[in-house]
């Protein structure tokens, strides 16, 4: 494990957009795009610099990009189970995991990440 590895966080684009009534259902991948851009702009909240931030998006967002300071996964299937996998594949690294998701909380701090609701990055 790289103690001076910045903290991973993955964020979960669709529980963390979903999080605000905000017609986020008319336009998923925008709304992702959006959420993206803040993450971009602002970085998370309360944490320091240096901070590696993977946003995860499925189905309808699909097809947002990367931009610099967040690397955007799209998952092929599920996007929980990408987000598992991406803290299994961290060896240990820190990692923070952005959801409100009871099993995906679950499952991912079985693996030793820490985790934290919506409200972490919604500004």
């Amino acid at each position: 494990m790289d103690e001076d590895a910045p903290l991973l966080t993955i964020v979960d684009a669709a529980n963390v957009v979903g999080s605000v009534p905000d017609g986020w259902w008319r336009d998923r991948k925008g709304a992702a795009e959006r959420l993206r851009d803040r993450l971009a702009a602002d970085g998370v909240p309360g944490r320091p610099d240096p901070v590696e931030i993977v946003l995860v998006v499925e189905g309808a967002a699909r097809g947002v990009a990367s931009v610099p300071r967040v690397r955007v996964e799209t998952a092929s299937g599920s996007g929980d189970d990408r987000i598992v996998e991406l803290v299994a594949a961290a060896g240990g690294r820190p990692c923070l995991v952005v959801t409100a998701d009871r099993e995906l909380r679950r499952r991912v701090t079985e693996l030793g990440a820490q985790v934290a609701g919506p409200r972490a990055v919604r500004g």
